[in-house]
């Protein structure tokens, strides 16, 4: 009877160029949102001062974020590029090189010498610059950065993280918009950690303890500077 694989591996680290954005621009956009509405409100600010300052922020966010990711995720992939440059010209100037180096990783990971050297010389016959890019370098195709997907995953994900507390500060009264804005943005915080954690693969309640807590420190911190501002000016 055949071999056949009883169930189908789902590995996440291929989640992790998008998912690492995502997960900061959603974090950023929820606890810079609420710390400048909270802020603002602290100081004594009308909802539609509060309103603006939230919105403003909303925009210049998703912007700094997304330009900041795509600057940042190009720099990597120029490195990268100029890795698999070096390669391609070290492959087509010494190919017999190249294959005893790929022949030696795949020793040091435990092949025979002879399996090595077949399953090298496969390799490098089907696609060498592949080969050497996935085993030499680490640079698996899937792993590779990807400027534009990270800076529109971190702009999205600040938008939608940054409309939560808005809408908190925006829709309830002034006597207790600070209190369900603060309450609004540790939930959501607390959920995000959460979710980042199980798409990573990671432990949860770790990854919750320590989003809400850096965030209560954040807003915490923005309130009084606000108050203290509101109270001088």
């Amino acid at each position: 009877m055949p071999w056949r694989r009883s169930h189908a591996e789902e590995h996440l680290s291929f989640r992790s160029n998008w998912l690492r954005a995502a997960v900061l621009g959603a974090n950023d956009g929820i606890l810079s949102t609420a710390s400048l509405v909270l802020g603002v409100a602290a100081s004594g600010a009308s909802r539609s001062a509060i309103v603006t300052a939230g919105i403003a922020g909303l925009v210049a966010g998703a912007g700094s974020m997304a330009a900041g990711e795509y600057v940042s995720v190009s720099s990597q992939r120029d490195t990268e590029d100029a890795d698999l440059r070096l390669e391609e010209r070290e492959l087509a100037a010494d190919p017999q090189g190249e294959l005893a180096e790929l022949t030696a990783i795949y020793e040091a990971r435990g092949l025979k010498p002879e399996l090595a050297l077949e399953v090298a010389t496969a390799l490098m016959a089907d696609d060498a610059l592949e080969a050497h890019a996935r085993d030499e370098l680490g640079l698996p195709e899937d792993r590779r950065a990807r400027p534009l997907q990270a800076a529109g995953a971190s702009a999205l994900s600040f938008s939608v993280g940054a409309i939560i507390p808005l809408l908190a500060i925006g829709l309830f009264g002034s006597s207790v918009r600070v209190i369900a804005c603060v309450v609004v943005t540790i939930l959501a915080l607390a959920g995000l950690g959460a979710l980042g954690a199980r798409l990573g693969g990671a432990p949860e309640v770790p990854a919750v303890i320590r989003v809400v807590f850096w965030g209560a420190v954040a807003m915490g911190a923005t309130a009084a500077i606000g108050a203290l501002v509101g109270a001088a000016v």
